[in-house]
């Protein structure tokens, strides 16, 4: 599996499993009926499991944890984890369908979930930037709905939060 493979994943990246905030993301209220912040998530290296060249098949599950920072190297405010699996392969696209869990526990608190179905070039080291829907949440984000746009960012993806919550 390709590193842009598996940092397709990271949502949000893709962002979607589960992410756990030990201080307050960077947020602005959206006229009291939403949030938009910007997180920026750094793959952490999962003990173990070697990056492989070999090509994507279908069936193929792979999951991906991210540390989450207010700024590129600045205070961490979380983490997140994603479960993805491969559902199409033709020529060098894959579709990738993502899941997982955003968890805040500062400034707003509560959960998003959210889940994207991605197609990217096998081939290419850096993916595209691609949105991800959130679709739903506890908390503050109670009957959450909107989207993250990921753009990869150097090492890091930058992940812009669009949230609606009424």
């Amino acid at each position: 599996m390709t590193r842009s493979f598996r940092r397709t994943g990271a949502l949000c990246a893709c962002t979607v499993a589960a992410v756990a905030f030990a201080a307050a993301a960077p947020v602005s209220a959206d006229n009291g009926d939403g949030f938009e912040f910007t997180l920026y998530a750094k793959e952490v290296p999962s003990g173990g499991a070697g990056e492989s060249a070999s090509p994507p098949k279908i069936g193929d599950v792979f999951t991906v944890a991210d540390d989450l920072y207010k700024t590129k190297g600045g205070d961490k405010v979380g983490r997140d984890g994603v479960t993805c699996a491969v559902v199409r392969v033709s020529g060098n696209q894959a579709d990738v369908n993502c899941i997982g869990t955003f968890v805040l526990n500062g400034g707003p608190g509560g959960q998003l979930t959210a889940q994207a179905l991605v197609t990217f070039d096998i081939t290419n080291q850096t993916p595209a930037a691609y949105d991800v829907a959130v679709t739903g949440g506890t908390g503050d984000f109670k009957n959450a709905r909107g989207y993250v746009r990921t753009t990869p960012d150097g090492d890091y993806e930058r992940m812009e939060f669009h949230i609606d919550t009424r």
